[in-house]
């Protein structure tokens, strides 16, 4: 299992193994893809205790907001999405990685689950924290976080619930 760099992304897309929808050639990095920040945000609504279990329903707790920005405040928890659909093939596997310029003012971007399974053809939620002491405005159409490609041994293919998913 190795991390791909850039000649083996732009191979794979060339061959239309690994498909991104929207693609711009200058997001590829030397070993990873960065991924715009889309304009549609989930935010945590205030109510009763929520009840964790396998099929807690996120959607119940938060409510959809689609705009140009969002304000964080301190503390504050965003759902995002990637503009970008990404669909990879049954022998490669991904990681959501936040970009260490939005960290080093304490946001977090996909802090958990930041697996990205084989065979997989939808856009990427990605889980927001601000962690720092001030208000964080999120903007949509920014190069925010990045995906690192990885080969596996053996295929697999997702086929969970959240295939084809479109917002957060």
């Amino acid at each position: 299992m190795s991390v791909l760099t850039k000649k083996e992304i732009q191979k794979l897309i060339k061959k239309k193994k690994v498909v991104i929808e929207p693609f711009d050639e200058k997001n590829i990095g030397p070993a990873s893809i960065d991924l715009i920040l889309d304009n549609k945000f989930r935010i945590l609504t205030k109510g009763k205790q929520i009840d964790i279990k396998n099929d807690t329903d996120y959607t119940k707790s938060t409510k959809l907001i689609i705009g140009k920005s969002i304000v964080m405040k301190p503390g504050d928890v965003v759902l995002g999405i990637t503009k970008e659909k990404i669909t990879l093939p049954s022998n490669v596997c991904g990681w959501l990685q936040g970009r260490s310029r939005f960290a080093r003012l304490g946001l977090m971007i996909h802090i958990s689950s930041a697996f990205v399974q084989p065979g997989v053809s939808n856009k990427q939620v990605l889980e927001i924290v601000n962690l720092s002491k001030r208000t964080i405005k999120l903007n949509a159409g920014i190069r925010f976080c990045q995906i690192v490609l990885q080969q596996t041994k053996g295929n697999a293919e997702y086929k969970g619930s959240w295939q084809g998913q479109e917002t957060p």
